[in-house]
């Protein structure tokens, strides 16, 4: 993603939403595709943080994503399967490590709960909404249609509380499983009531006055209910004096100000990382501004300016690579890259701006390292749709143009373009060896694009 190092993929529209540990609003949004922010920082941060509380909830950590979503918004979900979704507003409103891992345990706690995909609470409160709709169907009919709008409301005011009250349920539930697992983790649940507190400030902010409405349309206990039982489970708590990690929280603010200094305005990251602060967050926030603003000198010196407290930071170096590409200069991006590719083990994200650095110079002698570097980097990720780009890109340049089809089928398909898809899956399975593993790839993506076409007429 221009202009600096995060990257980002639309993923399919997310389903089967589960209630969030923030929920300010008592409107209900819909669920739409977002802005997933990919990171290799990020991400391995995400995984080493999470990984101990992962395994207190009896889950494989291999198994687990923790996903950092482009939204404003203080919140976190679950929305099926084992993934928890971060929005980069709750990163930004936390000031440290232990208050994202009290949101991830709870989020777990949703998870290993079955809140995701119980309809426990849905069946009941849709057998009372369709009970209404009966009786006041019949009330109508007999003359009444006062009356059947009234029993209708009233029917609905019921599945709604019906709802309600088990969503608060699934919170609760949640609530005190997130402080198991950050008890078996040995780690302190003070950073989970900071932040909840931060919630509470926010209610405060915008005027929430506990009453009996807001009791009755909230989808989360009261916050206020929540620290006073939190407060006494942690306090109690082996862990309650445990230290924060010092190496997770140092990682901690390099995203955080890395986070701000690609989604703020320059003027806005320049004020809050003034130039008297001279540690990595701060260089870190700052070059993103300046490569913002096409700054690149700039850029450059602040990244070089980390490096020169932490030469072998492979991801100042991927920042640094990515600033050199950015700007024009493909070559010389070409070693900072290698460098930060062999540091992080071939980090399919790192080695997708390495391969698109070495296409970038139009260099034929450089396109074999560039097919080797992309085909690691898609078989440790495959969910990556710029680099199935960039190998069509290569596959092209080589004359093998069935893979190149494939490639781009691969790609269309991650990002729901399906008749593309479609078209390409059967191009590419119309060039190769019949029976071959590619060959039976692009037959399952045609079949996949073909039966999601398929789902969507039939919902129009």
């Amino acid at each position: 993603m221009k202009p600096a190092l995060i990257s980002s993929r639309l993923r399919r529209p997310l389903a089967a939403l589960c209630s969030a540990v923030v929920a300010l609003a008592l409107t209900v949004q819909p669920v739409v595709a977002q802005e997933v922010l990919r990171d290799a920082e990020t991400e391995a941060l995400f995984r080493d943080m999470s990984a101990p509380l992962i395994k207190a909830a009896g889950l494989d950590p291999r198994n687990v994503d923790i996903v950092l979503l482009n939204d404003g918004s203080i919140n976190a979900f679950v929305a099926g399967g084992q993934a928890v979704y971060i929005h980069s507003g709750l990163l930004g409103a936390a000031d440290n490590i232990n208050e994202v891992q009290g949101v991830v345990a709870h989020e777990l706690g949703h998870i290993t709960g079955g809140h995701v995909i119980s309809t426990a609470g849905s069946k009941p409160a849709t057998g009372i909404t369709l009970l209404s709709l009966l009786l006041g169907g019949l009330a109508a009919a007999a003359g009444s249609a006062d009356a059947g709008l009234g029993v209708f409301m009233a029917g609905q005011q019921a599945a709604l509380g019906s709802y309600l009250s088990f969503s608060r349920a699934q919170e609760s539930q949640a609530d005190a499983a997130g402080a198991q697992f950050l008890s078996k983790a040995g780690i302190s649940g003070r950073g989970s009531l900071d932040f909840f507190k931060k919630l509470q400030n926010q209610e405060f902010r915008y005027g929430f006055t506990r009453n009996a409405d807001a009791e009755f349309y909230s989808t989360h206990p009261m916050t206020a209910d929540r620290l006073t039982y939190l407060q006494d489970v942690y306090e109690h708590d082996p862990a309650w004096n445990t230290p924060m990690d010092p190496q997770l929280q140092a990682r901690f603010l390099r995203v955080k100000a890395k986070l701000y200094g690609y989604l703020a305005e320059p003027q806005d990251t320049l004020r809050a990382f003034p130039d008297y602060l001279q540690d990595a967050p701060a260089h870190y926030a700052r070059a993103y501004a300046y490569h913002k603003e096409a700054l690149m000198d700039k850029a450059l010196a602040e990244v070089d300016a980390m490096l020169k407290q932490l030469p072998d930071d492979p991801y100042a170096l991927e920042l640094k690579g990515q600033v050199l590409l950015e700007s024009g200069q493909p070559a010389d991006a070409i070693p900072p890259l290698r460098r930060a590719t062999q540091l992080t083990g071939n980090n399919p994200l790192i080695a997708t701006t390495f391969g698109h650095a070495l296409l970038a110079t139009e260099d034929k002698a450089n396109f074999a390292e560039a097919e080797r570097v992309l085909k690691a980097a898609v078989a440790k990720d495959r969910e990556n749709p710029f680099a199935w780009y960039q190998l069509g890109v290569v596959y092209e340049a080589e004359g093998d143009t069935p893979r190149a089809r494939l490639a781009s089928a691969e790609q269309q398909l991650m990002q729901m373009q399906l008749p593309e898809a479609a078209r390409s899956a059967q191009a590419a399975e119309d060039g190769l060896p019949k029976g071959t593993p590619d060959w039976l790839r692009a037959q399952d993506i045609a079949m996949s694009a073909q039966a999601m076409m398929e789902r969507q007429r039939k919902k129009k």
